[in-house]
C-alpha cells in the first residue's frame, strides 16, 4: 500500500483483515514513519488474535530499523498499555487489537506520551510519512533499535489499578467475561487481589475465539450466569465494559455514566457539573443528567471526540453507549477502570446495581441502516428533513431522531427512540421510506 494515497486510519486506528488488508509489510512501515526521527522508546501490546503476534513482531522490526528502541509488553489491556507509554516516558504506545471486531480482523492503535490516541493532525503526518515510502533511514551499528521485554507488564498495571482503589470487595461476586482477549489475565488478577468473589468466563483464547459469542458485544452470555450477582464483561482489548445486573440485565455505557455522573456529583467531584456524550447516547441518558442538573454536551460518534472536547471542557466523565467511559485522566478508555469505578459505587452506597441503574429509564431504540447510491447528499435533502420534523412533531417531545451518513459505507443510518418500541419502529419506518425514495 505504500504510496498509494489510500486512507489508513479511522476512527479508532488502522484495522482490516490481518495478512490481507493489514500485513506486516503495513505495520513495518507504519511502524518507520512513525518512529523516523524520533528516537525514544516506544511500548508495544496486544491481544490474543492468532496474527497479533505477526504484526507485533513487525511493528518491532519498523521501529528498531530506524533506531527506536521498542518495548514488549506482552498480552495486555489498551488502558494497560496507556498506563505503561506514561511511565515508561515513551514516544509512543501501540496497542495491536482490533477491539470488538472478529479474529480475522486486527488494528493498529498508536497512542501518544499522555497515553491517549494521537490526534487527527498527528494521524495525518504518519500517514503522509508512509505514503511517501522509501528512502527510509535506516540505524546501523550501535544505532539500532533494540527491542527488550517487560515481564511484569500485567503487574504494574494491576498494582497501579489497585493501589488506586479506597474499598476492599471481600464477599462481592462478581461474574467477569474476559472476551477471550487483552483481559484475560489483568481481570481476574485485579478483582481477585482487591478480594471480590470471581468467577471467569472466556479467559482462554486459542488465537480465534476472541469476542466470538461473547464479551461486550455480547451481554446476553453473562446473563445466563449471574444468578444474583454483577457480571462484567469486556470486549477485545478491553476498553469498553458493559455491565450485567443481579436480575441479568444489561447496563450498557450510557446507564453506566449515569451511575458515575449522580456519584461524582453528589460528591462534589463532577467538575463544571457536566458529562460528554455522543449524539448516539439514549434520550433517557440526557432526561437523567436533566433531572440531575447536569450539562450534556454531545460529540461525533467515536470515544476520541468524545476525549477531544473532554480535554477543551476539562469534564471528568465522558463515554459512549457502547461500554468506551473516559475518566478524569482524560487518556482513554479502559474497561477495568470503568469496573473499578463501577464497583467503588456499589461499595460507597452500599446498593446493588439493579437498584442504581434506576436513575434513568433507556428509551426503545430502533437504528435502520439504508444502502444509498450517494450518501453525500443527505444533507441538502429538504425532503428527508421535512420527514424528520414532521416525525419529531409526532413524538410531541418524548422522543428522538437521528439521520446521519455511515463515515464508512455507502449507508444512511435512521436512529429513533420513543416511548415504545412500536412507536420508535412505526416513526423509523416512515423516515426510512423517504429516504429510500429520495437517495436509496
Amino acid at each position: 500500500m505504500s504510496g498509494n494515497g489510500g486512507r489508513l486510519f479511522g476512527t479508532d486506528g488502522v484495522r482490516g483483515r490481518a495478512n490481507d488488508i493489514l500485513t506486516p509489510e503495513i505495520a513495518t512501515d507504519l511502524a518507520r514513519a512513525a518512529g523516523e526521527g524520533t528516537g525514544g522508546v516506544v511500548a508495544i501490546g496486544r491481544d490474543t488474535r492468532r496474527s497479533s503476534p505477526m504484526l507485533a513482531s513487525a511493528l518491532h522490526t519498523g521501529f528498531n530499523s530506524v533506531g527506536v528502541d521498542t518495548v514488549d509488553v506482552g498480552i495486555i489491556p489498551v488502558g494497560g498499555v496507556s498506563r505503561l507509554t506514561r511511565d515508561l516516558g515513551a514516544e509512543y504506545g501501540v496497542m495491536v487489537s482490533a477491539s470488538h471486531n472478529p479474529a480475522e480482523d486486527n488494528g493498529i492503535k498508536f497512542l501518544g506520551r499522555d497515553g491517549a490516541k494521537l490526534s487527527d493532525e498527528r494521524e495525518a503526518a504518519i500517514e503522509a510519512r508512509y505514503h511517501r515510502g522509501r528512502p527510509w533511514h535506516r540505524a546501523v551499528g550501535a544505532a539500532v533499535g533494540i527491542q527488550t521485554t517487560l515481564e511484569d507488564a500485567v503487574a504494574r498495571y494491576v498494582d497501579q489499578l489497585a493501589d488506586s482503589f479506597d474499598y476492599r470487595l471481600r464477599g462481592v461476586q462478581f461474574v467477569l467475561d474476559c472476551a477471550n482477549g487483552a483481559a484475560v489475565r489483568a481481570a481476574p488478577e485485579l478483582f481477585q487481589r482487591l478480594g471480590a468473589d470471581v468467577e471467569v468466563h472466556n479467559a482462554d483464547p486459542d488465537g480465534m475465539n476472541i469476542n466470538r459469542g461473547c464479551g461486550a458485544t455480547h451481554p446476553e452470555y453473562l446473563s445466563e450466569y449471574v444468578a444474583g450477582r454483577v457480571g462484567l464483561a469486556f470486549d477485545g482489548d478491553a476498553d469498553r465494559l458493559i455491565a450485567v445486573d443481579e436480575n441479568g440485565a444489561t447496563v450498557n455505557g450510557d446507564v453506566l455514566m449515569a451511575i458515575f455522573a449522580k456519584h461524582l456529583k453528589d460528591n462534589g467531584k463532577l467538575k463544571k457539573n457536566l458529562v460528554i456524550a455522543t449524539v448516539m447516547s439514549n434520550l433517557g441518558f440526557r432526561k437523567a443528567m436533566d433531572s440531575l442538573d447536569v450539562e450534556v454536551i454531545e460529540t461525533a460518534v467515536g470515544d476520541r471526540y468524545v476525549l477531544e472536547e473532554m480535554r477543551r471542557t476539562h469534564a471528568v466523565l465522558g463515554g459512549e453507549q457502547s461500554g468506551h467511559v473516559i475518566l478524569s485522566d482524560r487518556s482513554t478508555g479502559d474497561g477495568l477502570r470503568s469496573a473499578l469505578q463501577l464497583a467503588a459505587v456499589m461499595a460507597s452506597t452500599g446498593r446493588e446495581l439493579r437498584e442504581l441503574r434506576t436513575i434513568m429509564r433507556e428509551y426503545p431504540q430502533v437504528l435502520q441502516n439504508i444502502t444509498v447510491e450517494d450518501k453525500t447528499g443527505l444533507d441538502t435533502n429538504t425532503p428527508i428533513w421535512d420527514a424528520v420534523a414532521a416525525a419529531e412533531k409526532e413524538l410531541h417531545g418524548d422522543g428522538r431522531i437521528l439521520v446521519r451518513a455511515s463515515g464508512t459505507e455507502p449507508l444512511v443510518r435512521v436512529m429513533v427512540e420513543a416511548s415504545s418500541h412500536e412507536v420508535a419502529e412505526q416513526v423509523a419506518s416512515g423516515v426510512s421510506d423517504v429516504v429510500i425514495a429520495e437517495l436509496g
